[in-house]
């Protein structure tokens, strides 16, 4: 006898984590509305007349960037500032010809009368904050000022910046990014305005409050004596900036964004160079949680500043939760769980989902942007997209910093872009794709049989929701492929380089034909698979609900064979906490007994009483068949035939990439083999 299915266990599980994940997820976003909230406080930093001029020591960290080296060498030495005051310090670990440029820069400006030296340590020990620290001992004055390669500062900045260190405890003076290529694509405009909301948001929410901030690593100023008190630089994690600026602020010293200056940079224009930036942000953030999080729970700061801290340290473990709610989405909703914000009620959800997301950001950035916000909600837009492409990114990096991973510090590489018709495909520094794309790929491949999940469960609501990801994870995917393929150089004096170039070209396109090739398959197959598989099963069930609602046994009796048609002779799909309930072979039988009671009940008066009992037994015996096929259907997108699938696609995948970095390996050394 057919028996009521219970919940199974796997499904609860993913329902519990999924409600657990989509909790903390809404008090990550609830906290980015509350420093909303407080950045709109009017409390404003204060700034005095410096009475004297002090010495301040200028650190220019810089590794392989030929392209915007002298223009921050240059931007520095044209400060209105006296030379006598201004000691700089050109940190050059450099392995190319930016040695060569800063070498004889910093003898020209030598020769004008500037206090400049050009510091070669001679190893990339420590990285950034080994540099740092290195040159600490040759550090004149009582500030530090410090600016990545990339950065512009105005010539009035120190002036003004230094005006702003009012108060003795003041130990920091962090300024503002601005953006010197934000209008040069789509990825610019969405790196422009996530800076800009952290900046506009987060740093002066925090500045205005007795909350930590972040030191951003550049175009800040640092007193000599904080750096000294909180320890000075430390390696062991790959943001020494957000590292030295939290145990500042431990050791009693206040950190300040000052809105009003801005310092010019430029945003990576290269996919591939964005993740890499994303993942040390990420990867560092982490380390440093793990790192602080404990000091910050035992020193005498106010609770909201602990549990600021906490969020801000934390905030990227966001990225790999979404991603699993990401997994557990679609097999939720094939499992016909309702997710409803009110059950039955697609239009709240999508509203609550609008409210919490878009529609506040949107009022945001009228507020920020009174004149231009309509060209940020575009932005805005791009951004969605980014974010959530970028979640494969930046889980690795997540996940690198819990299992304790040594990395090393990757700069993010630079091309001196500025105007938008610069172009960077050509120049050295442009980074291939990795290994992560094919994570992107896998997600967004998944996100599309989620989508149909989505569609044919019935739950149109979330198709979107989904698709948004869907997006991200392909357009993340394919800029990181075509931006690691290069134009045909037109230059004579790099044949060589042009021809190795056109080889490698040649190896990326056939890869992504490839790997497009491979998607088309996949999806193909998975959509045929759901054919043969569990389109099946949502036609039974379809069937079963129409005998519920007949009383006509001829109707049933025929409907029933349907049933039986359409599902499988024997097998359990449930390979999992395997049950009666989803045993193929057990429901036919479960229809043989539905079949024969209708035949049975069809050669009785229908106004008699066994007519009624046998059939409210069939209307009994129906409802549970299509709860037992529900719990069944998930399992059957998880088949072993479907892993197997699954474990080649990725296996020919990671094939490609593999020739791919054969490939690569050879024609470098063609490369050197010519060069010489």
């Amino acid at each position: 006898m057919l028996t009521h299915a219970l919940p199974n266990p796997l499904i609860q599980f993913l329902w519990n984590l999924f409600i657990t994940i989509a909790i903390v997820i809404t008090l990550y976003t609830c906290n980015f509305y509350y420093l909303v909230i407080l950045s709109r406080q009017k409390k404003k930093s204060k700034s005095v007349e410096l009475n004297e001029t002090p010495t301040v020591t200028i650190q220019l960290p810089i590794y392989n960037e030929k392209y915007v080296a002298a223009r921050l060498v240059n931007a520095v030495c044209s400060l209105d500032y006296p030379k006598e005051k201004l000691c700089i310090q050109v940190l050059d670990d450099s392995n190319d010809e930016t040695n060569d440029i800063l070498k004889n820069l910093v003898e020209d400006y030598q020769k004008k009368g500037f206090d400049i030296i050009h510091v070669r340590r001679g190893n990339r020990k420590g990285y950034k904050a080994g540099a740092l620290r290195y040159a600490m001992k040759f550090a004149k004055g009582d500030f530090i000022a410090i600016f990545d390669a990339d950065f512009i500062p105005p010539t009035w900045f120190l002036k003004k910046a230094l005006s702003y260190f009012c108060k003795p405890e003041i130990g920091l003076v962090q300024c503002r990014w601005g953006h010197v290529n934000e209008k040069y694509s789509a990825l610019t405009k969405a790196q422009a305005l996530s800076l800009d909301l952290h900046f506009l948001i987060e740093q002066k929410a925090k500045s205005n409050t007795n909350l930590f901030i972040n030191f951003n690593g550049t175009a800040g100023v640092w007193k000599r004596q904080c750096i000294e008190d909180s320890g000075g630089w430390h390696t062991s994690t790959l943001v020494e900036d957000l590292d030295l600026s939290y145990r500042a602020q431990m050791k009693g010293w206040k950190c300040v964004f000052i809105q009003d200056i801005v310092v010019d940079a430029e945003l990576p224009v290269q996919m591939n160079a964005a993740k890499r930036q994303q993942f040390r942000w990420a990867k560092g953030s982490i380390q440093c949680a793990i790192k602080l999080l404990g000091d910050v729970a035992i020193k005498r700061i106010p609770i909201e500043a602990k549990v600021q801290a906490f969020v801000q340290l934390t905030r990227h473990i966001v990225h790999p939760l979404m991603l699993i709610q990401f997994l557990i989405l679609p097999i939720l909703l094939a499992a016909k769980i309702n997710l409803y914000v009110v059950s039955g009620l697609p239009v709240l959800t999508i509203v609550a989902y609008l409210a919490v997301g878009p529609i506040a950001y949107i009022m945001i950035i009228r507020e920020l942007w009174a004149k231009s916000w309509k060209s940020k909600v575009l932005s805005y837009l791009y951004l969605v997209f980014y974010s959530a492409g970028m979640s494969v990114n930046n889980t690795v990096a997540v996940f690198d910093a819990l299992f304790g991973k040594k990395n090393e510090f990757l700069r993010t590489p630079k091309f001196g872009i500025v105007k938008n018709s610069d172009d960077w495909r050509d120049k050295a520094y442009a980074l291939p794709f990795t290994k992560t794309t094919l994570l992107e790929i896998f997600f967004g491949i998944y996100g599309i049989i989620g989508m149909f999940v989505a569609i044919f469960s019935n739950n149109p609501v979330f198709a979107p929701i989904l698709g948004i990801q869907v997006v991200g994870f392909l357009y993340i995917a394919y800029l990181s492929v075509s931006h690691s393929i290069s134009k045909k150089s037109k230059s004579r004096n790099m044949r060589i380089e042009s021809k190795v170039q056109r080889m490698a070209n040649t190896y990326y396109k056939i890869a992504l034909v490839g790997i497009i090739g491979i998607i088309i398959l996949g999806v193909v197959m998975a959509f045929e698979e759901y054919n043969i598989r569990v389109y099946p099963l949502d036609e039974a069930r379809g069937v079963l609900f129409r005998i519920q609602t007949t009383s006509d046994p001829q109707i049933m009796h025929t409907d029933l064979n349907k049933v039986k048609d359409y599902l499988p002779k024997t097998g359990n799909p449930v390979w999992i906490f395997p049950t009666e309930s989803t045993d193929f072979g057990k429901i036919q039988g479960d229809l043989n007994d539905m079949i024969s009671t209708v035949d049975k009940i069809s050669n009785v008066p229908a106004d008699s009483a066994a007519y009624h009992t046998g059939m409210s037994n069939v209307h009994l015996m129906s409802d549970v068949m299509i709860r037992n096929l529900l719990d069944a259907t998930p399992y059957m997108y998880v088949s072993i035939s479907n892993i197997l699938f699954g474990c080649i696609w990725v296996a020919v995948i990671i094939g490609i990439f593999a020739v791919l970095k054969k490939k690569r390996d050879r024609l470098q050394s063609f490369e050197i083999s010519d060069e010489n």
